[in-house]
C-alpha cells in the first residue's frame, strides 16, 4: 500500500496516514505491498536487499528509501579518492558469508561494485527520500513516511550511517574562519597550504595522507600520547609519512581556542603554545541519530542501541544495520554485508515468506 498526497495538501496527508494507522488498529489484516523497507541505501541496506532478493522475495516486494541523490553518500562524500577500502578493517579477518563480499578497493571500484548488486538484483531504490515517521500497527506491521508517501510493510531495517553527522569540537568555531574550517577533504580542493588535521582514528590518518599528497603542510593534533583507534597500515603510514617529513605529530596536545589572525587561523593549545594554519580539517568520527531512533522506540546506550544476536532491535520486525551496530571501534563493509545475511535469514525465520529461505 502506498499513499501519496497532491503537493501542499498537508492536512490530506495527515489524514491518510492517520486512516492508515486507524486501520491497523482495528482491522485483522491490512494488504502489505513490501515485504521489507530499509532506510538507507549505503553498503548495509544494499546487501539486505540484495540478501532479500536471494532468498527468493521479488524486487517489487523491497523498497530502499535513501535521503541523499545517490546510493553509499557517506563514502561518496568523507572517503577521499585514494582512499583503500579494506576487506579487513583494523585487521579483523572477515570470511564473507552472505551474496555481497569486497576485495581491498578503491573508493570508485567499491562504489561500482554497489551500484552494480543494485542493477543486478533489479533493487527500487527511491532517492531524496527522507524517512521522517515510522510507526507501527496492530497486525505487527510498519507504516514508513517519508515527505508526501507512506508504505506499508510487514518489517523494517534501518541501515544508516553515523558520518552524515560529523561530531564537533567543544570549543566554539567562530563564524569568521568557518570558511576555513572542514569536516572532511573532499568539500574544498586545499593545495599548497598549512593544515591542522585533527583527531586519533582512521580517518585523521587517512586526511594526512591524501592532504599530503595534494602538497600540503601537515599537521595532525591528537589529545591523547599514542594512537589506540588506528588499524595498522593507517598507523604504520602515518609514522612513515611523519619520518619522511610529510606530517607533523602534535601528539598530547589539547585545543583550547581557534580564532581569526588576519587571513589565517590561529589555534591555541593547553599547554599555551600557539600555531597558525591556513585551514583545519576534523576527524572526529560521527554521532549516532539518537533522536531518530529515540522516536520509533529504540534506545541507546553507551555502547550502542541494544539487538539481538540477529540485530532486531527491541520493537520486533525492526532491525539495525552498519555502523548503528558496528560498535565503537567500526567495521567493515564485509562485516556490515555479513551482518545483512544474517539478519535477513531471521526475518525470513520470523516474520516473511521466503520461497528460497535455507537453513
Amino acid at each position: 500500500m502506498q499513499v501519496a498526497c497532491t503537493k501542499g495538501s498537508l492536512v490530506v496527508k495527515v489524514n491518510m496516514v492517520f486512516v492508515i494507522f486507524f486501520l491497523g488498529q482495528f482491522m485483522h489484516e491490512i494488504q502489505s505491498l513490501y515485504e521489507v523497507v530499509i532506510v538507507g541505501a549505503g553498503p548495509a541496506g544494499i546487501s539486505l536487499a540484495s540478501e532479500a532478493r536471494e532468498m527468493g522475495i521479488a524486487s517489487e516486494k523491497i523498497l530502499i528509501l535513501e535521503k541523499a541523490k545517490d546510493h553509499s553518500w557517506s563514502i561518496r562524500k568523507f572517503y577521499p579518492d585514494e582512499k583503500l577500502v579494506m576487506a579487513n578493517y583494523k585487521g579483523i579477518d572477515v570470511s564473507c558469508s552472505g551474496s555481497l563480499c569486497l576485495s581491498d578497493s578503491s573508493k570508485n571500484q567499491t562504489l561500482d561494485y554497489l551500484g552494480e548488486s543494485i542493477q543486478n538484483y533489479g533493487l527500487q531504490v527511491l532517492y531524496n527520500h527522507s524517512v521522517e515517521e515510522i510507526k507501527k500497527l496492530r497486525n505487527g506491521q510498519y507504516v514508513v513516511c517519508s515527505g508526501n508517501e507512506c508504505f506499508v510493510t510487514k518489517t523494517v531495517a534501518i541501515a544508516i550511517g553515523v558520518l552524515g553527522r560529523p561530531n564537533r569540537p567543544s570549543y566554539e568555531i567562530p563564524s569568521d574562519i568557518s570558511a576555513k574550517v572542514f569536516f572532511d577533504v573532499t568539500s574544498k580542493m586545499i593545495t599548497g597550504k598549512k593544515v591542522l588535521v585533527v583527531g586519533g582514528g582512521d580517518s585523521a590518518s587517512e586526511y594526512v595522507q591524501y592532504l599530503a599528497q595534494k602538497k600540503n603542510q601537515v599537521s595532525l593534533s591528537y589529545r591523547q600520547d599514542r594512537f589506540s583507534r588506528m588499524n595498522d597500515i593507517n598507523l604504520l603510514t602515518l609514522m612513515d609519512y611523519e619520518k619522511k617529513g610529510l606530517c607533523q605529530l602534535l601528539l598530547g596536545t589539547d585545543i583550547l581556542e581557534i580564532k581569526k589572525n588576519d587571513n589565517e587561523i590561529s589555534v591555541l593549545f593547553k599547554n599555551k603554545e600557539t600555531l597558525i594554519f591556513d585551514h583545519i580539517v576534523y576527524a572526529l568520527g560521527g554521532t549516532t541519530p539518537k533522536n531518530f531512533l529515540d522516536a520509533i522506540g529504540i534506545k541507546m546506550t553507551k555502547e550502542g542501541p541494544e539487538v539481538s544476536d540477529f540485530f532486531e532491535s527491541k520493537q520486533e520486525g525492526i532491525f539495525l544495520l552498519g555502523d548503528l551496530t558496528a560498535g565503537k571501534g567500526g567495521g567493515s563493509i564485509n562485516l556490515a554485508f555479513n551482518n545483512s545475511h544474517k539478519a535477513m535469514k531471521q526475518m525470513c525465520q520470523m516474520y516473511l515468506d521466503c520461497p528460497s529461505e535455507t537453513d
